[in-house]
């Protein structure tokens, strides 16, 4: 019997100038696991994508994309750990990302991060992915020793900040699966004592609220959540401490941004359609 767990994928073609309003509009109106912005490299459309754990109704998502909107389930495989087959190492900033089958391919004087899926999100190979590293490496001339990575997936930004800083990082996702998945890439990449995973919606978690406040804190996810665990956030925040935000598109910053407004707006990165947001909290 399998045990991945299974997909639907809703998806819409349309203009590319369209592409980013429609991808905001289905993550914020049907709360899917994750959205993609697929270009035709050399023509005018992009094929918007979302996934679901369960059959989403297509007569609401065509509703409120206005125009058809096709619903399909995904073969039951690991498409994450087949996706990665064949992928490239991906360079953000001084992290080298790579797979088992490029462990002989790292150059000198990056920071190697070794990362097989499984059955969680986050291989470095998505702009935000990329984008956070890129945002831990601007900041490695900070000192951060309480850190948190919200929604952490593969564990990809924790492993990368443990091993920046040399400091213990608190990991959470709401999928348990992605939990152990954490757990195997800390040991494989040898900072398995520096990196805990927790099974936890939000901060409210009682070792999340414990281990309160934090001087760094990672959010790579969609922005529905991120508004939504806005308070919970910035309460989370130490004083003087630093917030990356991501898996939000260029459209959406001002809004989130809206949500943060008791934090100091420091600056951005961008990639393809999608942002990186980094904000500080006030010290008085």
């Amino acid at each position: 019997m399998s045990v991945n767990p299974p997909l639907w994928k809703a998806s819409v073609t349309l203009i590319k100038s369209e592409a980013s309003d429609m991808a905001s509009l289905l993550e914020l109106a049907s709360e899917p696991q994750a959205v993609l912005i697929a270009e035709e490299p050399f023509g005018t459309t992009a094929t918007v994508e979302a996934l679901y754990t369960e059959e989403p109704d297509t007569a609401f998502l065509s509703g409120i994309a206005g125009r058809d909107v096709a619903v399909e389930p995904l073969p039951d495989q690991d498409w994450i750990r087949l996706s990665q087959l064949g992928l490239p190492p991906v360079r953000a900033g001084r992290f080298f990302v790579h797979g088992a089958h490029d462990k002989g391919r790292v150059p000198d004087g990056v920071i190697p991060i070794r990362i097989e899926a499984g059955l969680a999100f986050g291989t470095g190979h998505h702009e935000t992915t990329a984008l956070c590293l890129s945002v831990l490496s601007d900041l490695g001339h900070r000192k951060f020793t309480h850190m948190l990575d919200l929604g952490a997936g593969t564990g990809l930004l924790a492993i990368g900040a443990a091993k920046l800083w040399k400091k213990p990082v608190l990991a959470s996702d709401i999928d348990p699966v992605a939990v152990v998945v954490i757990g195997e890439n800390a040991r494989a990449n040898g900072v398995a004592p520096l990196v805990r995973a927790v099974v936890a919606d939000g901060l409210i978690h009682p070792v999340l609220a414990a281990n309160a406040p934090y001087d760094l804190i990672m959010a790579n996810i969609l922005a529905g959540p991120l508004t939504r665990l806005a308070p919970q956030i910035v309460n989370a925040l130490k004083p003087g401490g630093t917030l990356v935000l991501s898996g939000l598109l260029h459209n959406q910053e001002a809004m989130v941004i809206s949500f943060y407004h008791r934090l100091r707006f420091l600056g951005r990165r961008r990639e393809g359609p999608w942002s990186a947001l980094v904000l500080e909290k006030p010290t008085r």
